[in-house]
């Protein structure tokens, strides 16, 4: 899934000289020569930084001119009426493309002569190209159709987030888009039919799931006699009737626009859909069973594809058995910080007495009816907007863009599913979007909400990719990039951060904040278990259970989402771990000197990094504040 960010601040150029002339203080002599050339090592950084910023930004483009969809998510109607072509022929076209840039990049650079965030660009561009190369080297191994990233779902919530029908011509590119996602989906079913033949298929569940998206995608008209709008036709139909009512199209034109786009729904996405349901139907019963199916471990290329996951997700070379023990270490101490905030809170039990009080009791929950959910997205907008009153108190850079918080569409909304946030728009004109699942409150406590809120929204994913986003000089690619270790630490972090900003006033609250944390420090644990000991199902489901109060139909979802996507659930503490490790860094070597706004500044502006460019750029922070 595409993901986040939005910038807008300083991240001073750092470089060895600027940080020596900050250091001089002797004669006015002196100081007349530090000012000039101060002066002329700012101009020289600033032409280089211009320099390689502006090379970036145009062999980005050029890429993502391959892209539509990447083109749409950054607000942009050029190719409007395209999909993404992920044919083999189109995928090996786009990695030939970034190798040839990388080395016109080398070639027409002195890396020796570039500043440190010019340097850590460039080193960043190909670092993302050679995890990219190395990922595609095992895609034969990942699931095609899953619950989670599955692009039977994932295309239509990319299309109706970012394909803005605004006029008629957005209304008449939807069609043509249609037609596109269409080839794009036969493109996937050709490949999960080939990988199923080499016996790279996912658990049970995620056909189950797979076939009920796919059936809801294609429910209602056009594609069949009904007065109920199929997803696609409904959000089409509501941009259009919009258009009619506000006098911008005629009657004429409202009809020809409606027929086409009901053409490609019927003639192109209806079929494919019915196929993808077909085989998926056919394919099940060799599937693994799900209370005794396991992760990846039983793939033709298990070890060595885990151990990339691994490195892909962490951005370390951290291995299977180091990432477990870690798990291990992190729930032993967040075991024992639950222990202490229930004997604060005066609960008489155990502590699995107290995740059962945890569980059942319904002052922790709201209602399951339309007003509990309208109450869940009103709370939890109040958490992010009284977190947004202090910010300027932890943050330099606060985002320009707005947050909100949404129900998720019915048709791919699924009990116990995680929240997730959809980045807006640079330019503000579409919001940051936090996304819950609320078919089940049961499944929604309220003990959980206040942390995930930080975690999705302020200060979290909100934060990460509007600050980026934002920001004039960020190269293009960062703000568009998106990595698991350096985005789901940071959101993590701040949910931590967010009780040093006076958050969880409700003990029970900030037991929700252990809750959610220990979640983190058990994916370690069963991700590693599911894709490396071969744990099965509900072994993994059972040592969730055991250390977290978490509902038993979230763990089991939880467990799914681990099962279908092997380690991205290991960067979420991973990340944290290395932030508040170079926090510490910073407040043990500057002393009276550490700003925690400044600190923010290092980590978020200039964008996502993976762990060696992430802990570059704050150690450069920390030696110029010196």
């Amino acid at each position: 899934m595409f993901k986040k960010i939005t910038f807008n601040k300083k991240l001073i150029t750092l470089s060895v000289a600027a940080a020596l002339v900050v250091g001089c203080d002797s004669s006015t002599t002196n100081t007349q020569s530090t000012q000039t050339v101060t002066t002329e090592t700012v101009a020289v950084e600033q032409v280089q930084q211009q320099s390689l910023k502006s090379w970036l930004d145009n062999a980005y483009e050029e890429r993502i001119q391959q892209s539509p969809m990447q083109l749409a998510f950054l607000g942009r109607k050029d190719k409007y009426d395209q999909f993404d072509d992920n044919s083999d022929e189109a995928i090996e076209k786009g990695f030939a493309l970034y190798a040839s840039q990388i080395e016109q990049m080398k070639a027409q650079f002195d890396y020796s002569e570039l500043t440190l965030r010019d340097q850590l660009a460039f080193d960043y561009y190909i670092y993302l190209y050679e995890a990219e190369k190395r990922a595609h080297t095992f895609a034969d191994q990942q699931y095609v159709f899953e619950q989670m990233n599955g692009s039977h779902s994932g295309y239509p919530a990319m299309v109706m987030g970012y394909h803005q029908i605004e006029t008629l011509k957005d209304a008449q590119d939807f069609a043509g888009r249609m037609r596109g996602m269409a080839k794009a989906l036969q493109n996937n079913l050709v490949r999960a039919k080939a990988r199923a033949e080499n016996g790279v298929r996912p658990p049970q569940f995620a056909y189950e799931s797979v076939i009920k998206e796919s059936k809801a995608i294609i429910t209602g008209a056009p594609f069949q006699e009904s007065e109920e709008n199929a997803p696609l036709l409904n959000y089409a139909k509501t941009a259009l009737d919009k258009l009619l009512d506000a006098g911008t199209i005629t009657d004429e034109q409202y009809g020809a626009t409606m027929q086409s786009i009901k053409a490609a729904l019927v003639e192109e996405v209806g079929p494919v859909y019915a196929d993808i349901v077909e085989f998926m139907t056919a394919d099940e019963p060799n599937a693994e069973r799900t209370a005794t199916s396991t992760g990846v471990i039983n793939l033709p290329k298990a070890k060595e594809f885990y151990a990339e996951r691994l490195k892909y997700y962490t951005t370390t070379d951290m291995t299977a058995k180091q990432a477990h023990e870690l798990g291990l270490s992190e729930v032993a101490r967040l075991t024992d910080e639950m222990l202490a905030l229930k004997d604060k809170v005066g609960f008489e039990g155990s502590l699995q007495e107290f995740f059962n009080f945890i569980q059942t009791d319904e002052q922790f929950f709201y209602p399951n009816t339309d007003e509990g959910r309208q109450g869940y997205i009103d709370d939890s907008t109040k958490y992010i907007n009284d977190l947004l009153k202090v910010a300027p108190q932890f943050f330099n850079t606060i985002p320009k863009s707005e947050i909100v918080v949404k129900r998720v569409e019915a048709y791919r909304e699924q009990p116990g599913a995680a929240q997730h946030y959809y980045p807006g728009f640079a330019d503000g004109s579409k919001p940051g979007t936090y996304y819950a699942h609320l078919i089940d409150m049961k499944s929604m406590p309220k003990s959980e909400m206040e942390a995930i809120a930080y975690h999705e929204a302020v200060p979290g994913h909100h934060f990460d990719w509007a600050v980026t986003a934002e920001d004039p000089d960020t190269p293009l690619f960062i703000s568009s990039q998106y990595i698991s270790f350096y985005g789901e630490g940071w959101a993590l972090y701040t949910e931590l951060l967010a009780k040093e900003m006076g958050a969880y006033q409700n003990p029970y609250n900030d037991f929700g904040r252990l809750m959610t944390e220990m979640w983190r420090a058990v994916r370690l644990v069963v991700d590693t278990g599911l894709h490396h000991y071969g744990w099965t199902e509900e072994q993994a489901i059972k040592y969730m259970l055991d250390n977290n109060p978490i509902a038993p139909g979230a763990a089991r979802s939880e467990i799914h989402r681990y099962q279908v996507m092997p380690g991205q659930a290991t960067s979420y503490k991973v990340g944290m771990l290395k932030i508040l490790e170079l926090r510490e860094k910073a407040k043990s070597e500057l002393g009276d000197k550490f700003d925690i706004r400044e600190f923010h500044d290092a980590i978020l502006v200039g964008g996502s990094l993976p762990n060696d460019l992430l802990e570059r750029r704050v150690n450069a922070w920390i030696e110029s504040t010196k």
